[in-house]
């Protein structure tokens, strides 16, 4: 059995190795070059399919784009479902202060891009996807973008004065999310992604005031069908902090739903060639259908 390092990078490894799949149609839901939406007809075109709403990871950073969930959203979409993927700002390229690497996030830009997108959604989708039947949406995102989803969901029970809050539910048949950051002090506890959430919300200054509008764990119950998928042998993003996220949940009085895959890391759940994706698949056509 492999040690999880050499496990994770082989997972990593098989994710990114599939050539990247063209959209049917790409649309822009405001100026910036960041503010477009991918869109993958489902194959055979059949009408009436359930729409899937993708937003991709990659710790909220600027490298990390739609590109390589481009293979996944082919992947639902041949199975039948109408797939929206959604671009959004991210941080810049400048190395943060005191690091190597590319800062994580925009305030309030990713969340600002975000909440356009899924504003935009019904427009853009009766223009793309005229085979889509956003009656029956369910949002998705993998790891800083399951983050996104739940929030995306959540946007309705934002403290009042919020700019992005809204002043109903969303129309969503329910989100799922997969190895999501869904707890934001757990995952700083636990230094997931080399401090990503702290850089997200601008500082440790910032961050206690700030976490209260995007922290999905803060942002409960919100009376959404919620579902998390997540890999126990998970090192990007471990397990704890999904559990972290259901155990708030159950304690505002809402129940979500928690699948733990053994043996499954962090990546699996976007692979294609992975048997984990089949589980993802089914858990969103269960809300879907």
């Amino acid at each position: 059995m492999p040690d999880p390092v050499s496990r994770d990078a082989a997972e990593a490894e098989s994710v990114f190795s599939h050539p990247a799949v063209a959209p049917d149609a790409t649309l822009a839901y405001g100026d910036h070059p960041d503010q477009v939406v991918d869109f993958y007809a489902p194959r055979g075109g059949q009408a009436g399919a359930p729409l899937v709403v993708l937003l991709h990871g990659g710790a909220w950073r600027a490298p990390y784009d739609r590109g390589h969930v481009t293979p996944f959203a082919d992947f639902l979409a041949r199975r039948g479902l109408a797939v929206a993927s959604v671009e959004y700002r991210r941080g810049s390229e400048i190395p943060r202060q005191g690091g190597t690497g590319p800062v994580a996030g925009r305030w309030p830009e990713t969340f600002d891009d975000v909440a356009a997108a899924m504003d935009a959604l019904p427009a853009l989708v009766a223009e793309a996807l005229p085979q889509a039947d956003a009656r029956r949406t369910v949002v998705t995102g993998h790891s800083a973008g399951g983050q996104l989803a739940l929030w995306a969901a959540a946007r309705h029970v934002l403290p009042v004065g919020s700019p992005w809050r809204l002043g109903a539910p969303p129309a969503l048949r329910g989100v799922v999310a997969l190895a999501p950051i869904a707890d934001f002090a757990r995952a700083v506890e636990l230094g997931v992604c080399d401090g990503a959430v702290v850089q997200l919300l601008g500082g440790e200054s910032e961050f206690k005031e700030r976490s209260a509008y995007v922290d999905p764990a803060a942002l409960l119950p919100t009376g959404i069908a919620t579902t998390v998928v997540q890999g126990r042998t998970d090192i990007v993003v471990p397990h704890t902090v999904a559990e972290s996220y259901v155990d708030a949940a159950a304690d505002a009085g809402e129940t979500v739903g928690l699948t733990l895959l053994e043996e499954v890391g962090h990546f699996p759940l976007i692979d294609p060639a992975a048997d984990a994706c089949a589980v993802v698949l089914e858990e969103i056509a269960q809300l879907a259908w």
